[in-house]
């Protein structure tokens, strides 16, 4: 394996989120019930004809847009012809010498590494139905997807390893929900890529012959996949047989994969201009007008929450998870908030809690109470750990009470005069002089012992500032 080097290029097909399909007005909606969204449009019925989808192109405008795209100002639809059964038209609408976006680039980290890949071309299409072989003594058909409007998005072959395509999906998941242009989920096909896998020499400026793997759904699976079919090869190259240009399935129970056809030639799909559909002309202002309606991208909200709020590197990746959660996360920094303290509160405490009981954000604790919980940790006047264990929960729980009669209630308050702290620290000293010993030889690690000795004494009375310098002082001066 060290002696070779794996290339890959994907060709990933975006579901989008429009209403109705791409060239008809039924549902575009994900149905478990076979057969329910179909019209006599997707089922080619004779004398009827496709209308474009106005937000399908919108759609695929915006995503070039966010990856510095060329927008091809006219555009054009082509149709594919090929027969199978999911297929009713005997062709797919799509888009072949003309494609919507040309060029552009995409970063994204793998393995703490800033990495870049090209984009060959997006273009628009529309999906076919599902086959179904295994449910039934004979196959099923469900033309809920066929029509479904598609991105395909073709990068050059610019990734070295299934890792590199595992991160380059999840990024690409996250865009496409930042964006609305898709819901992003890869468990019910909204995003599938074929994976186009070959091997060389290290060193060599010659690509190997190449396999495609064809709809891998899930970034787990194409990285699993991807890895199986290099390896594969490697061991054919080294045997000293050669690679043939194959289509390939994967086999998500044995993580294998297994050729399907050999593709000796090209397919002639025939393409031909299609001729119900006339040229799109995408004016300039139209480009703008889309460009505007981009708000945030992961990448620059990121760079808002670091740069002007100062929020910790280490809480970034989990606020920007989703557009939801950073633009919540804005909503309190933009207040004045600490930004440590409301990014450890959003991480630590709100994000798990919100996905715990299935409530969005700004549903789970009203701002203000959010601005007391702050302002109540910066006090100092209670320990962070009983504002998460015990006042938040009651918080969520007691809807109509306030903060301050519920840190009333809790006891959680810290005493102002803490000169009884004196006593319980010599107490617990008296109660463990082997452990005082051992603290001074130098097993320092001791002092947390020391503190949650004394806390069971004093619970939520004392300043863990002043517990510490107390404690600290009185081990350390003899």
């Amino acid at each position: 394996m060290q002696n070779f080097e794996t290339v890959i290029g994907l060709e990933v097909h975006i579901q989008l989120n429009t209403n109705s399909k791409a060239f008809s007005t039924e549902k575009n909606k994900f149905d478990l019930n076979p057969n329910n969204n179909i019209s006599s449009v997707t089922l080619a019925l004779p004398g009827t004809l496709p209308v474009a989808n106005v937000n399908h192109m919108h759609k695929a405008i915006k995503l070039g847009l966010a990856f510095d795209c060329h927008i091809n100002e006219i555009n054009y639809f082509d149709r594919k012809n090929y027969f199978y059964p999911d297929l009713p038209k005997g062709y797919q609408i799509t888009q072949d010498a003309q494609t919507i976006c040309k060029g552009g680039t995409i970063t994204f980290m793998s393995q703490g590494v800033e990495k870049t890949i090209r984009i060959h071309h997006i273009h628009m299409e529309e999906d076919a139905g599902k086959s179904s072989h295994d449910q039934s003594s004979y196959s099923l058909i469900d033309y809920n997807r066929a029509g479904t409007p598609l991105l395909e998005l073709v990068t050059e072959p610019d990734f070295r390893s299934g890792q590199e395509a595992h991160d380059f999906l999840a990024h690409l998941q996250k865009i496409v929900q930042y964006l609305d242009v898709s819901d992003g989920n890869m468990e019910e096909g909204s995003i599938r890529c074929d994976c186009n896998v070959s091997v060389r020499p290290l060193g060599s400026p010659t690509y190997g012959e190449r396999r495609e793997i064809k709809n891998v759904n899930s970034k787990k699976f194409a990285k699993i996949a991807i890895e199986y079919e290099a390896k594969a090869q490697i061991e054919e190259i080294t045997a000293g047989n050669t690679i043939y240009k194959t289509t390939m399935l994967f086999d998500p129970e044995n993580g294998t994969t297994r050729p399907m056809r050999k593709k000796e030639t090209e397919n002639d799909y025939r393409y031909f201009p299609e001729p119900d559909l006339p040229p799109i002309h995408i004016s300039a202002q139209l480009l703008e007008t889309i460009k505007n309606q981009i708000e945030w991208l992961p990448q620059t909200l990121a760079k808002e929450l670091s740069t002007k709020y100062h929020v910790p590197s280490h809480h970034i990746e989990v606020l920007t998870e989703s557009v939801g959660i950073g633009k919540y996360a804005l909503s309190l920094l933009s207040q004045g908030l600490n930004p440590k303290e409301c990014a450890d509160l959003l991480v630590l405490k709100m994000i798990p809690l919100a996905i715990e009981s299935d409530t969005v954000l700004d549903e789970l604790i009203p701002f203000e109470k959010i601005r007391q919980i702050i302002n109540l940790i910066d006090s100092g006047k209670a320990s962070k750990a009983s504002i998460y264990q015990e006042l938040i929960p009651a918080i969520i729980k007691n809807k109509n009470q306030t903060v301050e009669e519920l840190t009333q209630n809790l006891g959680i308050l810290t005493s102002e005069d803490q000169s009884f702290i004196d006593e319980i620290i010599s107490k617990v000293l008296q109660d463990f002089p082997d452990k005082v010993k051992e603290y001074r030889n130098g097993k320092t690690g001791l002092l947390g012992f020391f503190i949650g000795q004394i806390k069971r004494e004093v619970g939520n009375k004392a300043d863990l500032k002043v517990l510490n310098d107390k404690l600290m002082s009185i081990l350390n001066s003899k």
